[in-house]
């Protein structure tokens, strides 16, 4: 690649001050898998209707004049959902929101608790877009995480996704014991016609399962030399076969970019519904209850961002994927970054280059990002 030369084929992600996104949390989940650190549990059937009603209400309470441009329920399980709540709660968006007739719309799925009548309920209330908890197609491997599906439903439930949905995403773990490499994995997922890939390195959450397994040797996750050459083979996989690395950890062909995350990354605003969701909204953000005895009470935080955490985040967020970083409206905060010495250096080493008064970050240093973020930040 040329030093000035802008990265080909990307999706460009267009802005708009009008318009929000919105992610609903849903807690629900049959039994946490053992490095889960996400807010989610069993619920009772009363406990969960209990939580809808509140979710309703919560949707019910806010009001905009921005339209949406992308929708996401994530968890826990959204796939967890009947079909009496999924339509449920998109009565209630769309009673209260003008949501842009080409939105994003993803919802994501176990592949044990997806059926046909529930991808049927999702078309139906406008869900376009699938993301598919898979982490691993070994059977040995999931069960000693704690996933409920095996191989085989993976396989199933994807044939079946593909009947109803063309944009599906799928989830895949690099780092879990015994898996030198995830590219087969991408091999079988790609024939089954999935079109954007997040694959996440392994992090052991203190107080998870894993956790407790990884202090008493128990499990013994891939090394860190190893999770690098995981990481590079499938990069290079990938690229091989139309995906473009966006971001650190996400893989599309092209048009097939999450908008709703492409959102949060180019600084848009944002709503959240659900506990332990967070908004962005007029330089503010929001955070609800991590407990459901405290989202039931409405509790929140809330803090107002100022230029200098503005200025970070923007470096943190364009620098891990293909949007980059406004050189004006770092300035604008108050941050000449072009008097950084080390701009200068990572401009002359070709690891950043400058498109159109924005710098980016070349795709082959992604999994360094941390440490050139943290040395141009002020």
């Amino acid at each position: 690649m040329m030093k000035n030369e802008r990265m080909a084929d990307v999706f460009e992600f267009p802005t708009d001050d009008n318009s929000i996104s919105i992610y609903i949390h849903i807690p629900f989940c049959e039994r946490k898998c053992s490095y889960c650190a996400f807010v989610s549990f069993c619920l009772s059937k009363i406990d969960r209707e209990k939580y809808i009603q509140a979710l309703l209400e919560e949707i019910e309470s806010f009001s905009t004049v921005k339209s949406v441009k992308t929708i996401y329920l994530g968890g826990g399980t959204p796939s967890l959902l009947t079909k009496e709540e999924i339509f449920s709660i998109f009565r209630k968006l769309r009673e209260k929101f003008d949501i842009d007739e080409n939105a994003e719309i993803t919802i994501e799925v176990n592949p044990n608790s997806v059926d046909e009548e529930k991808l049927r309920a999702y078309k139906e209330v406008g869900v376009n877009r699938i993301s598919v908890g898979v982490q691993s197609l070994s059977n040995k491997t999931l069960k000693s995480i704690g996933r409920l599906h095996t191989k085989e439903e993976v396989t199933e439930k994807l044939k079946l996704i593909k009947k109803y949905f063309d944009n599906i995403s799928a989830d895949l773990i690099i780092g879990l014991s015994g898996e030198k490499s995830v590219t087969k994995y991408a091999k079988e997922l790609i024939k089954l016609n999935v079109k954007h890939i997040s694959s996440y390195m392994l992090e052991v959450h203190e107080n998870t399962k894993l956790y407790f397994e990884v202090r008493d040797k128990k499990y013994c996750p891939l090394d860190e030399i190893g999770v690098t050459k995981s990481y590079d083979k499938l990069v290079k996989f990938l690229k091989k076969h139309g995906f473009v690395q966006y971001e650190v950890s996400n893989f599309a062909l092209k048009g097939y970019e999450s908008k709703h995350n492409l959102n949060y990354w180019s600084y848009g605003e944002y709503v959240g519904f659900g506990m332990s969701s967070h908004s962005f909204l007029q330089g503010k953000r929001i955070a609800n209850s991590i407990t459901l005895q405290g989202y039931y009470k409405h509790e929140r935080k809330e803090e107002k961002i100022s230029k200098s955490m503005e200025m970070e985040e923007r470096i943190l967020l364009g620098l891990r994927c293909y949007l980059g970083v406004d050189i004006a409206v770092l300035k604008s905060l108050g941050y000449d970054i072009k008097k950084n010495e080390n701009y200068q250096k990572f401009l002359n080493a070709d690891i950043i280059y400058e498109d159109n008064d924005k710098f980016y970050l070349r795709p082959e240093y992604y999994k360094f990002s941390d440490y050139y973020i943290l040395n141009l930040l002020p």
